[in-house]
């Protein structure tokens, strides 16, 4: 039967899809969106030193301020959908970076261990893991109710282990798993790259995410 690899493609080409729009939108933000606003605050800055109304001086200055705000805003919003480092350094600089982003937006201190040697993965590994932990952090910022959680990478010669833990409020891990696309999502993309993506949780104590991605024949992959 060819329906289930077939189904595997379709699923695949999608998420891809996907994400090549994910990076068209996140270069659009930063190059155009993000450009186009800061000429509008440079004009601003100009216009606030002709002015010799108080009243109106302190209104531009605050309009500057709001715009230049904004323009922040709108520049890590595109690192957040696509950043730079993770097709030019791998993945570890990445989620190190967008662990900063990640502690200046929601407030959690998350503690990052590393043993092993990290191994070069393909730009689909590479995509994929930053977009599980990604949802894994999200899922800890919208319900765990913590300051502080744990990431852990163990690279060994043939297989990857991420492991994201937090001592939040936990949930029912049979509902959670019917009720929650991202979760759903999260495990099905860790099949499309051969890895699998493991839940457990108990009420009260926190959950771990447990991601696993075999590394045969990684060593020259780009």
């Amino acid at each position: 039967m060819e329906t289930q690899p077939l189904k595997n493609n379709i699923s695949s080409y999608i998420i891809q899809s996907q994400e090549d729009e994910i990076k068209r939108i996140a270069l659009e933000l930063h190059e155009g969106v993000g450009q186009t606003l800061y000429s509008l605050f440079t004009g601003l800055k100009f216009i606030e030193t002709t002015v010799e109304q108080e009243a109106l001086k302190g209104y531009v200055s605050d309009m500057g301020e709001l715009l230049e705000k904004t323009i922040q805003e709108i520049r890590l919003l595109a690192v957040e959908l696509h950043p730079p480092t993770l097709t030019t350094l791998g993945l570890l600089p990445a989620v190190k970076s967008y662990l900063k982003l990640y502690t200046s937006t929601y407030g959690i201190e998350v503690d990052i261990d590393i043993t092993g040697e990290e191994v070069c993965l393909n730009q689909s590994e590479r995509i994929t893991l930053f977009r599980v932990c990604q949802e894994a952090l999200a899922n800890i910022a919208r319900y765990a109710d913590i300051v502080r959680a744990v990431m852990s990478f163990s690279w060994k010669e043939n297989d990857l282990t991420i492991m994201i833990k937090d001592n939040g409020k936990g949930f029912d891990i049979e509902k959670g798993w019917e009720k929650s696309t991202g979760l759903a999502a999260m495990r099905e993309r860790m099949l499309f790259i051969g890895g699998d993506c493991q839940l457990s949780s108990k009420v009260g104590e926190g959950t771990v995410v447990r991601l696993s991605l075999p590394l045969n024949d990684t060593t020259d992959k780009k």
